[in-house]
């Protein structure tokens, strides 16, 4: 498949709209999840878009974002995983290791913007000391404006003025390397989760883990729907649970609280 310069102009588009939101983390439109089925569309073919998101979501669900520390950008990294598939013909593991060097070259260019962008603090310090609202307002979106322009001209770049070296330079690599794209496309999701587990993981909801992990591999179903269904059981008698927890813990603190004061005739005591 050939990219049409309609469909280049769509996806720079989204690009702009979602690099922005990575930049201000407002709507969380960047992720991966959002990325890859948008793009999915734009190229006419949801479920290759829907795969991708969920592979690529797992291999970014531990990667934030620390101070001035990027990770690879997800953004780049779902969109040209969808775009690297669609036009080789590559599944969509091979294209998640196929599509890091592109994620990892917006990662330096928002470094660069972290880096450059310094040197306006002075100034924006100086309009909000003296109020003066719309100079501070002008520099801030123009910045904004700046990084999402940048977002979609590297996406336009690389989906639509780059597909044809692109195209040629992976299909032609050996079979052994794409193969070895393959298996690491395959491990990434699980090392993405691994690195959420190893912040999130808590002993007293392993349970919940292993009867999904057993839902998953071990029952047959026509898809993951009754899997879904059964994480949202879970989760609501976990919430119920806890919820009764809490207003029995509240309760006693409050009866915990009149005895220290003493009580009275009105409390029963």
């Amino acid at each position: 498949m050939t990219i049409t310069l309609f469909q280049g102009l769509l996806i720079a588009l989204f690009a702009f709209i979602s690099g922005i939101d990575l930049w201000l983390e407002g709507f969380y439109w960047f992720r991966p999840m959002i990325v890859c089925t948008v793009t999915g569309i734009i190229l006419g073919d949801v479920t290759l878009g829907v795969v991708a998101a969920g592979l690529t979501e797992l291999t970014f669900a531990g990667l934030t974002a620390v101070g001035g520390t990027q990770p690879p950008n997800p953004v780049l990294a779902g969109i040209m995983t969808v775009v690297i598939a669609k036009t080789t013909g590559h599944s969509a593991e091979t294209a998640i290791g196929l599509s890091l060097p592109f994620s990892i070259l917006m990662q330096y260019i928002v470094l660069f913007y972290y880096s450059a962008f310094s040197a306006f603090t002075k100034r924006m310090d100086n309009y909000a000391s003296n109020a003066d609202f719309k100079k501070f307002t002008r520099l801030a979106v123009l910045l904004t404006v700046l990084v999402g322009l940048t977002f979609a001209l590297v996406s336009f770049l690389s989906v639509y003025g780059a597909q044809g070296a692109m195209k040629a330079l992976v299909n032609s690599f050996p079979d052994w390397l794409t193969h070895g794209f393959t298996i690491a496309g395959g491990i990434l999701p699980a090392v993405g989760f691994g690195l959420l587990l190893k912040n999130m993981f808590k002993v007293r909801y392993l349970s919940y883990l292993l009867i999904g992990f057993a839902a998953a591999c071990f029952i047959t179903f026509g898809n993951l729907m009754p899997v879904a269904v059964i994480g949202v059981a879970l989760a609501l008698m976990e919430f119920y649970t806890a919820r009764k927890d809490f207003e029995h813990e509240k309760k006693m603190n409050e009866l915990k609280t009149l005895a220290l004061s003493g009580g009275g005739e009105e409390d029963g005591i």
